[in-house]
């Protein structure tokens, strides 16, 4: 092969895309178990690899060598091999971590960390605030020097570096912290892709503290990876560019508003102009039940219905590239936004209160039940949004203008 990954488990690798986004050349996904590895790096077969877990250190006694960057960091996530056959050895995850800082926008320098976890993400953040100067960086796993039960007495850290796996798909919603323990805190790193919105970015969001995810960090290694193949350097404006074309291909586009307003309708036209499939709340809430839902209203009453609701919605909301149309009540339980939201684009459909589809909905059964509902919940549509549209003409046209508020909110431009 040309060029590649290698790694144990590589089932939810973005790093084909990645490349093949950012130059011309074969890349391909290599899983490899442990007795693999040996026969294939001694065999020379390619012309440069990445490497990921958990092989960033074993690769290291078949190198000829390795970067000053390797060095301190202490392993290799990428391998050129030589025209004279030697192996060289590089640690692109600290430019990417690198990059990732520099998005905080907050300085690092005399600042205290919290960096979670003690593995090889770890070394990679503990090497970056070196460079960057943090005047106290603590380590914090299970069983070192540093337990999470001991965690009170730092309460005055100024950032936070999540390296765990806490809160990656598919354990998508749970955090390694709570950051209201931190009142002193400035910023918040999260080195997890997807969900793209982890439970701990949500939480720094809902706090207004300074945060990032590790989207951009995987573009930026990689698009310092591919210099190290070609020799040539490439555009740092080419990582925002390709995260969010990456973006917009595993984002869901989710739409929310008053009941009636056109969204399954919208959903199913949307998911067609995408090349995506369609998922409707309300319809698999009918299919977990058993019953309608005016049934299910009659016999169990609306508190059950929003607990179903929500099950739902944690399960649809750990999906990718999906396009979901939600019930007009999401918004009343505030924790549906962080589901939602985990993964997806929020859209609000506007409809005239007036044009609102009625029949089956036991909520709006007339206007004076709308006019109620819609000044109860309007202002949280706002809340949740991410985006607005109008559905006053077709539905293609409502259809079009959520594929186009869809790229707008994530900052691609239509393919």
């Amino acid at each position: 092969m040309e060029f590649g990954l290698i790694g144990e488990k590589l089932g939810h690798s973005y790093s084909v895309p990645i490349h093949q986004a950012l130059a011309e050349y074969e890349y391909v996904l290599c899983p490899l178990d442990r007795k693999e590895l040996d026969p294939f790096l001694r065999k020379k077969d390619f012309r440069g690899l990445n490497v990921t877990i958990p092989y960033k250190q074993a690769v290291l006694p078949y190198l000829d060598g390795i970067s000053p960057e390797a060095k301190d960091v202490g392993s290799v996530n990428t391998i050129v091999k030589q025209k004279d056959g030697r192996l060289l050895g590089y640690n692109t995850d600290l430019y990417g971590m690198e990059y990732m800082a520099r998005l905080l926008g907050v300085p690092l320098r005399g600042k205290k960390v919290l960096v979670l976890g003690s593995g090889g993400t770890s070394l990679t953040a503990r090497a970056m605030l070196r460079r960057q100067g943090a005047a106290q960086v603590l380590v914090v796993s299970r069983s070192g020097p540093l337990t999470y039960e001991g965690l009170e007495a730092h309460r005055d850290a100024q950032i936070l570096i999540n390296t765990t796996p806490v809160g990656m798909y598919p354990g998508n919603g749970a955090s390694p912290v709570d950051l209201e323990r931190f009142p002193q805190l400035e910023g918040v790193l999260d080195v997890i892709y997807n969900p793209r919105h982890t439970a701990l970015l949500l939480q720094a969001e809902r706090l207004g503290i300074a945060h990032a995810g590790g989207l951009e960090m995987l573009v930026a290694q990689a698009k310092r990876a591919c210099e190290l193949f070609t020799g040539k350097q490439l555009p740092e404006e080419l990582i925002p560019q390709v995260a969010a074309k990456l973006r917009a291909s595993m984002l869901n586009l989710v739409l929310i508003g008053m009941p009636g307003s056109g969204k399954t309708q919208i959903g199913l036209r949307a998911a067609a102009l995408l090349g995506r499939r369609a998922l409707d709340a309300d319809e698999e809430i009918v299919r977990r039940a058993g019953m309608s839902i005016p049934d299910f209203f009659a016999r169990h009453g609306e508190e059950a219905f929003r607990r179903l609701e929500t099950e739902v919605l944690g399960d649809f909301g750990k999906l990718s590239a999906t396009v979901i149309a939600t019930g007009g009540g999401v918004v009343t339980r505030p924790e549906n936004r962080d589901l939602l939201r985990q993964n997806g684009v929020l859209v609000h459909v506007r409809r005239p209160l007036e044009e609102l589809n009625t029949e089956g909905r036991p909520l709006s059964k007339d206007m004076e039940s709308l006019r109620r509902m819609e000044r109860e919940r309007m202002p949280l549509y706002r809340r949740f949004a991410d985006a607005q549209i109008d559905n006053t003409e077709t539905i293609l046209q409502a259809a079009e203008a959520a594929v186009e508020a869809f790229y707008e909110a994530i900052g691609d431009q239509r393919p």
